[in-house]
């Protein structure tokens, strides 16, 4: 009879936890696109806000107009600023999820490597088991015609 793998609850950990990490590395990059999608559109929306204030100055506008375009342009690029922190954060997240991740896969593949092994081992004992019955089989029936002679 094959002996079960001694370590597999450990290689259905390393499993488990491999999928996790999994999991949580998808959640990382979903993050990490909201992330970039929110940069994209304030980077896109001071480009449209200078190109307005532009065009009010080519115009001519007043002291007031021109503070208020100014404070909101230094707001709008505090806010970019923060937010490509808050990305090079979220890439940082997510090379570490795939590290987690590779790590984790590698561990799996070391805990196969070794059920491959003993599942291996186990077969050629089994095949080294029936190799001894089929002789003992085959000397039983050479003894029982010898005594038959």
């Amino acid at each position: 009879m094959t002996e079960p793998f001694p370590l597999q609850p450990l290689l259905d950990m390393a499993n488990s936890r491999m999928d996790d990490a999994a999991r949580k590395l998808g959640e990382l990059i979903a993050s990490d696109r909201a992330v970039e999608e929110k940069l994209e559109l304030l980077v896109n929306y001071r480009q449209e806000y200078q190109a307005r204030f532009v065009d009010a100055a080519r115009n001519g506008i007043g002291p007031d107009a021109w503070r208020n375009y100014s404070a909101f342009l230094l707001k709008l690029d505090e806010a970019i600023a923060h937010q490509q922190r808050v990305a090079s954060e979220s890439k940082r997240r997510v090379e570490a999820g795939q590290q987690e991740w590779v790590d984790q896969r590698n561990r799996v593949k070391a805990f196969d490597t070794l059920s491959n092994r003993h599942q291996a081992q186990q077969a050629r004992k089994e095949a080294k088991q029936e190799q001894r019955l089929t002789d003992e089989h085959a000397a039983k029936q050479f003894r029982d015609r010898r005594e038959e002679e």
